[in-house]
């Protein structure tokens, strides 16, 4: 039984991901490696507050749970090769072969060629620009070692935690926001704020473990209004006690408030999709296959036409917000139909499979 649910919740986080990006590009908050803001006071950077503390967590959450249900049809040796795939060839050798020009541009928009002498040779600028390349590819890194962690995991415990996990009740998913606050204090990396392992290490297992079960997601899916009214009162209680803190490092990414925001909303976003989005109508179906290729292809053609845009033109906010929004949804999806049709790029960048000749 197709779950459409679970990939409706993909593509919509994914969009989610592609506006929180835009916003990021011209924030007044991390102005790092960003063309940075229009104006003094922007109350659109608020956007930030209200998606990043919960939308790749329930990405992690919702990968867990397909983990287990392709487990059920297939070996643990095709799990294995088939992440591998789709998710450490992109990220390693795809980064390789395409990854340095998403580079250029990042360096390009931090005036990074500045900085550097001219005396470096050209194969260490080339691999300085493939690790400034890897931009959103950190979210299928952490997947790949996510997904090795489980063969092992899942070969220890015969199956007996993930009955457990299924007895857990409306409560107990409640608290276990406790374990996800304690594991954002842990295993996270001092310079690249993103690889949040330790929770991203638990939502993902959590997924596995606790969401898989459907008459978990059953359970949670009949409080879905009130897990909605309680993640937008929260959602307002952070982004007004913690607007213009760095939303993206600690203290501030893994505060309480934050936390239990994001668990809210993740919980929000489970119940409501099970009640009222288990369906797949036609346009959800194009952009659910494309949903891949929107996240690994979007940053490059929004970050180069907001790099364009500020370095060519003086054109005010709301254009700019508009056309690097329309880049990087039409870029993401021309690059997708392009990449996905070229033999060895298809294979290298999208993970995809040869395709095998018909006679």
């Amino acid at each position: 039984m197709r779950r459409y649910y679970l990939d409706n919740i993909r593509w919509m986080t994914i969009i989610l991901v592609v506006v929180y990006h835009v916003i990021y590009m011209y924030n007044g908050i991390i102005t790092d490696g960003v063309i940075g803001p229009f104006y003094d006071d922007q109350y659109q950077d608020g956007v930030q507050y209200i998606l990043y503390p919960w939308f790749m967590i329930l990405l992690f959450i919702v990968a867990g749970m397909c983990s287990r249900y392709y487990l059920e049809k297939h070996t643990v040796k095709e799990f294995l090769r088939t992440r591998t795939r789709k998710l450490l060839v992109p990220s390693t050798i795809g980064l390789l072969v395409v990854g340095w020009v998403q580079g250029y541009i990042s360096m390009a928009i931090s005036d990074a060629f500045n900085s550097i002498p001219d005396s470096v040779p050209g194969f260490a600028m080339y691999l300085i620009m493939v690790l400034s390349g890897t931009g959103v590819l950190w979210f299928i890194q952490m997947l790949w070692l996510f997904s090795v962690l489980l063969a092992v995991i899942r070969k220890i415990e015969k199956g007996i935690l993930y009955k457990l996990s299924g007895r857990i009740g409306i409560i107990g998913l409640v608290l276990l926001v406790i374990p996800v606050y304690l594991s954002g204090l842990i295993l996270n990396t001092p310079i690249i704020a993103v690889y949040r392992f330790g929770i991203y290490g638990i939502t993902f297992f959590l997924g596995y473990f606790v969401f898989a079960h459907d008459e978990v997601i059953d359970r949670i899916s009949r409080y879905s209004i009130p897990f909605a009214v309680v993640a937008v009162i929260l959602a307002v209680i952070y982004t007004v006690l913690y607007y213009g803190d760095n939303f993206a490092v600690m203290p501030t990414v893994n505060c309480i408030p934050a936390v239990l925001y994001a668990w809210a909303a993740c919980l929000a976003m489970l119940a409501s999709m099970k009640r009222w989005g288990n369906a797949m109508p036609q346009f959800a179906g194009f952009l659910s296959k494309r949903s891949f290729g929107l996240y690994v292809f979007h940053y490059l053609p929004l970050s180069a036409t907001a790099y364009f845009l500020h370095k060519y033109t003086s054109i005010s906010a709301l254009p700019s917000y508009f056309l690097t929004t329309l880049a990087a949804f039409l870029g993401s999806f021309v690059l997708y139909e392009v990449i996905s049709r070229i033999p060895f790029f298809r294979w290298c960048v999208l993970g995809m499979k040869k395709e095998k000749k018909t006679i």
